[in-house]
């Protein structure tokens, strides 16, 4: 959280103006530099801290044996800080695990990382609601 501090002179008086600026955590699913369209499969989430109008890169963190495992993701978020997910597509148990643990999911992102959170910080992605229809046959969920 930052703290902005201005004072305002109105005449003889003067006031003092605090602006407190929340800053949460965003993950985003990634392959490479760019967001990974199939949160599932992604090998890794890069986490930016959002303060203000601004993002910041924190860390990368590995989902190494972690993909399609709702209740192991979400945990790893968690334990991480992150408040919100930015994703391209989702499965519904997975949007549905991560907002009863509090975490906020924005989908239908694309792009670069590094765009995708300036994007975001600067208010101008808005969630699809892109939710992924696949039944998933290529692998074994492991709740």
């Amino acid at each position: 959280m930052a703290v902005v501090a201005k004072e305002i002179a109105n005449g003889s008086i003067k006031f003092k103006l605090e602006v407190y600026i929340m800053s949460k955590k965003i993950a985003i699913p990634t392959n490479g530099e760019v967001l990974d369209a199939h949160f599932g499969k992604a090998a890794g989430f890069t986490v930016f801290e959002i303060e203000g109008k601004e993002a910041r890169f924190v860390e990368l963190l590995s989902s190494a044996g972690l993909q399609h495992q709702h209740e192991g993701l979400a945990s790893m978020f968690k334990h991480n800080g992150v408040n919100v997910l930015v994703c391209g597509g989702i499965g519904g148990g997975m949007i549905n695990g991560l907002t009863a643990i509090g975490l906020e999911v924005v989908s239908g992102a694309s792009g670069s990382v590094v765009d995708v959170a300036k994007s975001y910080a600067l208010g101008n992605l808005v969630s699809t609601g892109s939710v992924c229809q696949n039944d998933h046959g290529d692998h074994h969920h492991q709740h």
